[in-house]
Order: structure tokens, then sequence, then C-alpha cells
């Protein structure tokens, strides 16, 4: 079983930092390392998003206003060096340009020729003092590549996907985005592009594609080409339903952590030390008010029912209620536009 770093993509609000927890607490072999490439997404020169494009106060106080994807990886290598397994977890669209643009690689990633069969990082003629624009960047893209990320460094990643049906996800994340959460978030407005479905589809076909994962299904015996080849791929392709994890956690956890390569025990369901606490404290504080619910609790149990769904006209009403008429329209647009996205990723679901 591979010892590369874990990788857990996922989309916004898709329950992965409760998932996230329940791996914090086996620090005795896992560095985790809380959604880093929004550093470079959000604020850095390569940025790919317009959120605060018009906000350099914003961007200046962040503190990560010299984060490039480079130099995101650039740490995730320093934490590898202590020793433990990687434990990432992140919005896979931090990685992907926005709204269907083309992609091209990071001009901090990219490589120019320096004659014959040398390669420069473009990396270093940013240290020496040239600015970076931000997206879209004058540089190459990659075959397929839906991201601003080489295959090569891809690859170098043990993936898995974290998914939430969007009826869910999205009022959860659309509330995060007006008052009040808004002053603690420091979202000011909701950006259906940042849902992430479409984004997560691209770069989970585009891995298995290219063999980075599969053709195996977690916890499936048959490969997607119908094969039982052993000697296939090892790196399953691992897709996590949150309402699988949230009715049945430690039968989800433990296929998951088969599926992975980490030894399971029942006490990763539990963090209710002092020490669990402030680790997470400090982990999930430059994303103020996104994890509230997470940080306030002491461990994952079953839920006691099944989550039962509701109409769209019962969606409607509860979100008319909660959020106007504008806001209860861009929901449903929004869920509507990334359900098809959901449930074509749901067909890869591991099982207990």
């Amino acid at each position: 079983m591979s010892n590369r770093p874990i990788f857990v993509a996922t989309h916004p609000r898709s329950c992965s930092t409760a998932f996230e927890r329940v791996f914090m607490t086996r620090r005795d072999i896992l560095q985790c390392v809380h959604e880093p490439f929004g550093d470079a997404f959000y604020y850095g020169p390569e940025r790919l998003s317009s959120r605060y494009e018009n906000d350099e106060k914003a961007r200046l106080d962040s503190g990560l206003a010299q984060s490039t994807f480079c130099t995101v990886l650039d740490r995730i290598e320093k934490e590898a060096a202590e020793g433990r397994r990687i434990f990432i977890k992140d919005i896979i669209h931090y990685l992907v340009p926005p709204n269907g643009a083309p992609p091209s690689i990071a001009p901090s990633l990219a490589r120019k020729e320096r004659g014959v069969g040398t390669f420069e990082p473009f990396s270093n003629v940013v240290a020496n003092g040239v600015k970076l624009a931000p997206y879209p960047y004058a540089t190459e893209p990659e075959l397929r590549n839906p991201t601003v990320v080489p295959s090569e460094i891809l690859g170098k990643f043990h993936f898995t996907f974290l998914i939430r049906h969007p009826r869910y996800s999205i009022p959860s994340y659309y509330r995060c985005t007006v008052p009040p959460l808004d002053e603690v978030t420091g979202f000011y407005n909701f950006m259906p592009s940042e849902a992430g479905y479409d984004e997560l589809r691209r770069v989970f076909d585009y891995l298995r594609v290219i063999g980075h994962v599969g053709p195996k299904i977690a916890s499936h015996d048959i490969h997607m080409n119908g094969s039982t080849d052993s000697n296939a791929n090892e790196l399953d392709i691992c897709v996590v339903d949150a309402d699988d994890l949230l009715d049945d956690p430690a039968g989800i956890i433990a296929a998951y952590c088969k599926s992975v390569g980490i030894g399971y025990d029942d006490r990763m369901l539990s963090w209710d030390s002092e020490e669990d606490q402030k680790h997470a404290q400090d982990a999930f504080e430059k994303w103020k008010g996104f994890h509230e619910d997470a940080l306030n609790s002491r461990d994952l149990k079953p839920r006691k029912y099944k989550k039962k769904a509701k109409s769209d006209e019962e969606e409607d009403r509860e979100w008319l209620e909660k959020f106007g008429a504008q806001g209860a329209k861009v929901i449903r647009q929004t869920v509507n536009a990334n359900v098809k996205h959901y449930e074509y990723l749901k067909q890869f679901t591991l099982t207990a």
C-alpha cells in the first residue's frame, strides 16, 4: 500500500471538516494539512478567484498575499519531512479556473526550456522579483488536465473524494455568505462558481483517465473495466458520501481506512480531549465561521434517523423563509445545476 500523501478532494460544505477531525486524532501517524490551496486561490499573485480581486487590503491582511501554488506545495513537502504521512483535505476547485475557463499551468509550477535537455522552474523567476499576474496565465496547458497543477505533481498524491448532495451543501454554503455569518467568514456574497461539483467531477474523471486512480472501486470486488486484475493500480477509486458517513461512521471510516492504508481504530471517532480541541482550533483558524459545528463537536456518532429528502416545494419554502426570495431562487438554481455531477460521482461511492 502506498504511503504517498492522502489528498481528500471535496467541494464546500461537504461535512468534510467532521471527516477531517476523525483523522486529526491520528497524530501519531498522520500530519493533517487543512485546505492549503485556498491561500493561492484567493489571495496570492496566481489567484484564480475574483472574490478579493478588488480588495487588496483583505488580501494583504490575510498574510497570504505572496502564496503561490508552488509555495503551498513547498509547505506540504516540509510537513512531510517530519516523517508522518500527510493527510490533506482541500476544496478541489482551488486547483481549477472558475466558470469553465480554459486551464493552463500555474506560472510558479511551469517549466521553461533553457538549453537542450535542461529546464528551469518558473518559480525561480518569481523569486528574482518578476511579479506574477492573476489568471489567465501566459503558460501552456496540459492535454486534458483541468487543473493548474502538472499531472506529474498530481500523481504524487493518493486522491480520494468526499461528496454531499447539493440540496444540503448549497444552502449551508449560502448561509456563510450572508448576514450575520458573513461578518465572521469575510465572504460577503454567494458565488455559484464556488459550488465545486463540476470541478470535482472533471478532476475525478481526469485522474481516472490518466490512471492516477482506479480502475477498482474501493470496497467493491470489480474494476470499472469489468476485470479483476490483481496487478491494477493500487489506488482505488475512493468516493465517500457524507450521508453514508453520518449514518454509519464506524463502517464508512473503517472501509475508507482500508482503501487508503490507515489502520482503523474506534477511538478515531472521538476527540474529547483538550489537546484535540486545541489542535483543531489552530488548524481551522484561517477560515473562521466555516467550521464551527465541527469545532464544537466531541465525536462522530451515527445519527438516530436517516435524513429524509424533502420535496422541491418543501425545500423552496424552507429556503424562502430563511434567505428570502432572491436567496431561495439562487440556491435552487445552483442545486439544480449540480445534482447531475453529484449523482455521477455517487455511483462510485464505497460501502461499509
